[in-house]
């Protein structure tokens, strides 16, 4: 049987990573579990080791990085790419790896399609000021143009690359585990282990409290809403003063228990406007809670009308205004009707589905490889 392999390169892996993270142990699980696939991850460790297809180069860690290592040195990211000798190499960040697999191209002539999941020139931009954002949009365009195809997680960020002149760009949605976040995981006790009334309305947030997640427009909300709306915070680097009506996990929360948290809750609420994907909403989505955030990002591509509401960016009384309309609507309709819709558009098979499509598409003709499911 001829076996197609695939290799994914990133140092955005760490034991506290996101999105990037979840999108690459999903496929990874599912490449693995189909016939003529085999599937190879290259991921910074501390010492060069490898299990189960998942390969750790040696890199440093990275200095108040969360677990997340940078590497240094190209010739140990080449070595491993032919010594693998894939006949496919997807990329996933824009550094160093990335310019690993396009050497690595040249050595072994095979495609490499780049996955654009972080925006650099507004990551930048956010970190130190608007100064480097022209050299950081010309790496972009240098960098994303080298590849034989560019996969974007939402039409924004695909259309910022159209516009830094990355021609080839393709809409690859990602997805969420419509097993581990599903309503069955709701704990009616969680407003008891909070301290709060069973009456209450329960909101929820997950994520890094990091500057972009415009996590005072949450805490001025919840000034707006009083009382009868409670928020629980839950993630690293949270705020520790907070109103009254705010409860705070400040700490990096694993799947299961963020799964816990969000089917047990009446409305997750995002004030970000910088997302290029956000996979916290679908994941609240699956679990069949509904959303409320702001119009901006990648979030008008996945929440409509049925699945909740949203709001200017960086305006407390309109989002305060949309988490009422939710209750007026009926929330759990809404978490409902949330719920489908992630099924139907969001399932991880789905997704792998798209991806082989684009695979066969640079690979060029050979024997069909498709998923199941």
């Amino acid at each position: 049987m001829l076996i197609v392999h695939i290799a994914d390169i990133t140092m955005f892996y760490a034991p506290a990573s996101g999105g990037v993270r979840t999108y690459l142990d999903a496929k990874h699980r599912r490449l693995d579990a189909m016939p003529g696939v085999r599937h190879s991850l290259l991921i910074p460790g501390a010492s060069a080791d490898n299990a189960d297809g998942v390969y750790q180069v040696p890199a440093p860690p990275l200095p108040f990085g969360n677990g997340y290592r940078f590497p240094l040195r190209l010739a140990p990211w080449c070595d491993a790419l032919r010594s693998l000798q894939p006949d496919l190499i997807e990329v996933g960040d824009p550094y160093l790896t990335a310019w690993a697999a396009l050497e690595a191209r040249r050595q072994l002539d095979v495609p490499v399609i780049g996955f654009y999941h972080s925006d650099l020139p507004l990551l930048v931009s956010n970190r130190m000021g608007n100064w480097f954002t022209p050299n950081v949009e010309a790496y972009v365009s240098k960098l994303y143009g080298n590849f034989d195809r560019v996969l974007a997680p939402s039409q924004v960020m695909a259309d910022k690359l159209r516009r830094l002149g990355v021609n080839d760009v393709h809409v690859q949605r990602l997805g969420v585990d419509l097993a581990l976040f599903h309503p069955q995981r709701r704990d009616p006790g969680l407003r008891a282990e909070l301290g709060i009334a069973d009456t209450s309305r329960l909101l929820v947030f997950a994520g890094r409290g990091s500057r972009e997640k415009n996590l005072p427009v949450l805490l001025d909300c919840m000034r707006t809403l009083g009382a009868h709306y409670h928020l629980l915070l839950v993630g690293s680097n949270m705020p520790a003063n907070v109103p009254a009506n705010v409860s705070v996990i400040d700490h990096f929360c694993p799947a299961h228990e963020v799964a816990r948290l969000l089917a047990s809750a009446d409305l997750l609420v995002h004030a970000g406007d910088q997302e290029t994907f956000g996979l916290v909403i679908l994941e609240a989505m699956a679990s069949a809670t509904p959303v409320v955030a702001v119009r901006a990002g990648a979030f008008s591509e996945i929440v409509n009308e049925q699945c909740g509401r949203l709001c200017p960016a960086n305006d407390a009384p309109a989002m305060a205004n949309a988490v009422r309309e939710v209750f007026e609507a009926g929330a759990r309709t809404l978490g409902t009707q949330a719920r489908r819709h992630a099924e139907r558009h969001y399932s991880w098979d789905a997704v792998v589905n798209g991806l082989l499509h684009h695979y066969q598409a640079v690979l060029g003709p050979q024997p069909q490889v498709r998923a199941h499911g």
